[in-house]
């Protein structure tokens, strides 16, 4: 039995329709979640499949992009105002069953007027809705998700019990936001380099290993001489190891022998 109900209409944004309902089928199961491209079963009559849907579900998920108010019939009126419509009959639907109703903005799409509804529409406009934006897509369905599950306790527990399966059996399951750089997901991690100089994040700061010949981790300029058997290091900091001799000076003191010729 579904808790969650996925109304849209499928000339507006059944793209968007998709992705929510596979972001909570994910998070609640995919029992829970109706869609009625995906739940209904071939050799089924809708009708009756999408009424018993919506009447047994805590939630009514609308699904609303910028096409969703404008779209038309066969003969050109307006989809909203035909009693048949069935995005409309669904979300009436949802309202004399006493199910939660949440609106989802899609992209631009405006909030809605109640004006600009049919009267047995117009409580739609007066719920708190939610958006979806293609730019925040990953933090705007966990925001939806999340309140889905504290309107809805048992969507809760069941997304608990997910979580308890899945350790159960070694699954790993988490969520990563917005990531600048690369993420590894293992169970077991080893990591080898040689031959370079490499950025580590945190309080490591830079890693060399197995370098071959002259590096300035620092910053400044660096000139090597290695003909004459002489390095110089300008800058803050630099240690060089090697035969022959080596200058360095700091904030402008130089120490150690001087080059009379410079």
């Amino acid at each position: 039995m579904p808790d969650i109900f996925v109304n849209y209409r499928s000339s507006d944004e059944d793209t968007g329709a998709a992705l929510i309902e596979r972001e909570l089928s994910r998070r609640f199961g995919s029992e829970r979640v109706f869609r009625a491209s995906k739940s209904i079963k071939v050799g089924r009559r809708f009708p009756q499949e999408l009424l018993t849907a919506v009447r047994r579900s805590s939630v009514l998920v609308a699904v609303i992009g910028e096409r969703w108010a404008d779209a038309r019939t066969a003969d050109g009126s307006r989809a909203l105002d035909d009693p048949e419509d069935w995005t409309r009959r669904e979300i009436v639907e949802a309202f004399e069953s006493g199910a939660l109703v949440v609106p989802v903005l899609i992209g631009r799409a405006t909030r809605l007027d109640r004006h600009d509804l049919p009267p047995q529409l117009a409580e739609l406009a007066d719920c708190q809705y939610r958006r979806l934006d293609t730019r925040n897509a990953d933090g705007d369905l966990a925001r939806i998700g999340d309140d889905l599950a504290e309107a809805v306790p048992r969507l809760a527990e069941a997304e608990r019990e997910i979580a308890r399966s899945a350790e159960a059996s070694g699954e790993v399951r988490n969520r990563v936001g917005r990531v600048d750089g690369s993420v590894v997901q293992a169970r077991d991690y080893t990591h080898r380099q040689s031959g370079g100089i490499g950025n580590v994040g945190g309080d490591v700061g830079t890693f060399i290993n197995n370098a071959s010949g002259p590096v300035n981790s620092g910053s400044g300029t660096q000139h090597n001489d290695l003909r004459s058997g002489g390095v110089q290091f300008n800058g803050d900091g630099g240690n060089y190891v090697e035969r022959g001799t080596a200058q360095q000076w700091f904030g402008g003191r130089r120490t150690g022998h001087e080059d009379r010729d410079r």
